[in-house]
């Protein structure tokens, strides 16, 4: 298996102009057509204009467009992974634990709790490097989103994707995500076992705080962190006109933070309780505790030595370039006038 990546992504950005590109080419193609309609008959003009072609320019930006994102794709230079080593650093694993129920869109806490704590996870993502992370997603129950790995890119890309819609049963079952966390840490890491939950801790469905206790056995450490308040605010529900989630008899669901069973769950488990707020969500601050954790070596295999592909794109480049440069805009009378193969009828 090889590892495909390019050395300089940034680049890449360049090809954002192909379709102003493209648009501009076609803006130009419409304006000459206009101005040969003004002189007359289109027919007639090429009869008189019998050096113009319609499909050469066409050939043209092709090729131009060719070279071009054939040149950027250089510039980024793809490389393909060509050897693999056992790599050991020194980190923690640690596991988060996110809410995705309804009651997770309620904006007290903005833009809503849910995309906020996505944001501060990202954020979080951006400052790892040796550390191994994985994402659960629970409500009313608990689904492994990404196991734990160092693959930050692929982490941020999923974490995306993260809403409500993604878990059919809806509810809050803090248990069931600290039971599949026990479950998901890499076997053998014992003292550098972290969970962080986040949710607005209204639990419906199980016993949290046996959960808490049954990983602290394990030598898992618990960190909590409570968003929303704990007066409680309506949750929107999405549509045209802005409304609230309402209980079968019609009345607003209420949403409130429940401290006390977040700041259990962290006393049984040796972590902390954080209350987010809409300045600070706390992940920096709990992260913060999780780094003075004792530090286990961790095996894992990674690409040491990459074979550069840019000279592929930079010959392409090259190709068409030179194929555009020897195919004129206009027909040649003369080359038009050579007849290879003379048939009489």
């Amino acid at each position: 298996m090889q590892l495909f990546r390019f050395a300089n992504p940034d680049y890449l950005y360049l090809l954002l102009l192909v379709p102003v590109i493209i648009l501009l080419f076609i803006a130009n193609v419409i304006r000459r057509r206009k101005a040969l309609k003004r002189l007359g008959d289109l027919n007639l003009v090429e009869k008189l204009i019998p050096e113009m072609s319609g499909a050469r320019p066409v050939v043209k930006i092709v090729l131009q467009l060719t070279a071009f994102v054939a040149a950027v794709i250089m510039l980024a230079r793809p490389q393909f992974g060509s050897r693999m080593e056992d790599v050991k650093k020194q980190g923690v694993e640690v596991i988060i634990a996110l809410d995705v129920s309804n009651s997770m869109l309620a904006e007290d806490i903005q833009p809503d709790r849910l995309t906020r704590a996505k944001q501060a996870i990202t954020r979080l993502i951006d400052n790892l490097d040796n550390d191994r992370i994985g994402l659960i997603v629970f409500a009313g129950d608990a689904y492994t989103q990404i196991p734990v790995t160092t693959d930050y890119i692929s982490a941020k890309m999923f974490l995306a994707t993260i809403g409500p819609e993604m878990v059919p049963k809806q509810g809050t079952s803090i248990g069931a995500a600290i039971n599949l966390g026990v479950r998901s840490f890499s076997p053998g890491e014992g003292k550098s076992k972290a969970m962080i939950i986040i949710t607005d801790g209204e639990n419906h469905e199980d016993d949290p705080l046996a959960a808490a206790q049954e990983a602290a056995k394990a030598g898992i450490v618990i960190h909590t962190i409570g968003i929303g308040s704990t007066e409680g605010v309506p949750i929107p529900v999405a549509g045209y006109k802005k409304d609230y989630l309402r209980d079968v008899e019609g009345n607003t669901v209420i949403s409130k933070l429940d401290e006390e069973i977040l700041k259990k769950i962290a006393v049984a488990a040796s972590g902390s309780y954080v209350r987010a707020s809409n300045s600070n969500l706390g992940l920096d601050e709990v992260f913060g505790q999780i780094k003075k954790m004792k530090k286990e070596e961790m095996e894992s295999k990674m690409f040491t030595e990459y074979d550069d592909q840019f000279r592929i794109f930079a010959a392409l480049a090259l190709i068409v370039l030179l194929t555009d440069f020897l195919l004129m805009d206009r027909k040649n009378r003369k080359l038009a006038n050579i007849r290879m193969f003379k048939f009489k009828v």
